[in-house]
């Protein structure tokens, strides 16, 4: 079953007949205590195991391919992936291109699914790659998007302990990523009746453990990645929309988180669509859009639209996060040019290169829509 929640890694890892174990994670992992646990349990479970950590954030193609090597040099049948989303990235991707020819390039080949078993073990509360179909890499300096069924963790593990360190900061970047993902799969047009109960659960999560989590607090750390996991299985369905589409070139142009980013993405993006569903490309119509929004609202607790707007600004507000400043005005082309228009095909509303621009605007406090 994908995606099944355990919590004793050696039982696992006996069931498995597992004889060498690759656990891909940071070199921060290793101050952890379930660093300790892992190693323990392959050594209770007469397992061999290999550490690859050799990759950054946002992990270049290059990684991967040394993560094979490892991973074949080492005769691994089982994998661990203890981190953010870039450990995620790298151990889905060691997963997919290790069967495949070693002396052509992996993101040319047709991916062949194959029943490695993959565990995920999230140290943040927030990508959900745990249970998306998703990796990301770098090939030449360009954003490369994998995606395949097979790469979905068969396992995960949910360790609220892993949040304790975790700085401010992150924290509530994390969350916000989170919120986006399940608020983006609201409403995007691959949605489902499945998505939606996912995203609902999630956005009602998010909320609910919200002051829990930023105290620290550990019933709140462990809500905190039941939400991002539980949004991570929305997106799963039906990907993201154009507040994530937006928000990567903000991240690089002003330092921002992914979560950050995205937050002040969707605080432009959900009132313009509210107030434009006549220009809606969702299949089903404008008519099932604005259905689709009050509906929103009702999850959000609140009577219309435009409430849940507002709550959503006034949740983003009490964070506190700074606000990017635009530098030039070169910087606003920059931004409206790096929006995949693949990626626009699961927003709800056409959005224009002129209607990017003024979000963008409004983003950056130069003007409102």
């Amino acid at each position: 079953m994908k995606n099944e929640k355990i919590q004793d890694i050696e039982k696992l890892l006996r069931e498995k007949g597992a004889a060498s174990v690759l656990l891909v994670c940071g070199n921060s992992f290793r101050s952890q205590a379930l660093y300790g646990r892992i190693q323990e349990a392959a050594e209770k479970a007469g397992a061999g195991l290999t550490e690859f950590s050799d990759f950054t954030p946002n992990p270049g193609y290059e990684s991967v391919k040394a993560g094979v090597q490892v991973y074949l040099a080492q005769h691994c049948d089982f994998i661990i992936a203890a981190g953010g989303g870039s450990a995620m990235d790298v151990a889905k991707c060691i997963k997919l291109f290790w069967n495949m020819e070693q002396n052509k390039n992996y993101l040319e080949q047709e991916i062949v699914e194959n029943e490695t078993p993959l565990l995920a073990i999230p140290t943040t509360a927030g990508t959900g790659s745990e249970a998306t179909r998703f990796a990301v890499i770098y090939y030449e300096g360009n954003k490369q998007s994998v995606s395949h069924p097979s790469c979905i963790p068969e396992y995960v593990l949910l360790d609220a302990s892993l949040l304790v360190t975790l700085p401010e900061y992150q924290r509530k970047a994390t969350m916000l990523d989170a919120l986006c993902h399940a608020l983006e799969s609201w409403w995007s047009v691959n949605s489902t009746e499945e998505s939606r109960a996912y995203a609902a659960e999630a956005v009602r999560q998010v909320f609910q453990y919200e002051k829990a989590y930023l105290a620290n607090e550990q019933e709140g750390n462990e809500g905190m990645l039941e939400a991002a996991n539980t949004a991570g299985r929305a997106i799963n369905i039906t990907q993201t929309t154009a507040g994530h589409a937006m928000c990567y070139k903000l991240t690089t142009l002003y330092g921002l988180a992914h979560g950050h980013a995205a937050a002040f993405c969707v605080a432009a993006l959900w009132p313009y669509m509210a107030a434009h569903t006549e220009d809606c490309i969702d299949p089903r119509g404008s008519a099932y859009l604005q259905e689709m929004f009050q509906g929103l609202a009702k999850v959000m607790g609140c009577t219309g639209v435009e409430g849940s707007i507002e709550r959503y600004r006034a949740f983003l507000e009490e964070l506190a996060l700074p606000v990017p400043v635009m530098r030039s005005g070169s910087e606003l082309e920059i931004l409206k040019h790096s929006v995949n228009p693949d990626r626009l095909k699961n927003n709800p509303v056409l959005l224009t290169e002129e209607t990017l621009e003024a979000l963008y605007r409004q983003i950056l406090k130069q003007e409102e829509i």
